[in-house]
């Protein structure tokens, strides 16, 4: 898409039309690069408290700051495969 653009010269615009592309999907930004650092802080707190599920982590995110539904942190802490471990015996 940029080597039409640079190539011709055109706006973003008649290069989707060109290239019968919506518009939408050249400005498309995926959500997984802000998730990177989502996923790095869940790990982390996750590590030094151990005995924390993803409710308190939740809680956790959002006092450092992550604006994050808590749907969207259960997802990403059973992605990454952390569950709180049953201790008794």
């Amino acid at each position: 898409m940029n080597g039409v653009r640079s190539d011709c010269g055109v706006s973003i615009r008649r290069a989707c039309r060109v290239l019968e592309m919506d518009t939408s999907t050249y400005h498309y930004k995926s959500p997984r690069c802000e998730q990177a650092g989502v996923e790095v802080s869940i790990r982390e707190i996750s590590e030094t408290r151990v005995r924390y599920g993803n409710r308190r982590v939740h809680l956790l995110l959002r006092r450092e700051g992550w604006q994050i539904n808590m749907k969207r942190t259960h997802g990403i802490y059973n992605e990454l495969g952390l569950q709180l471990r049953n201790l008794s015996g």
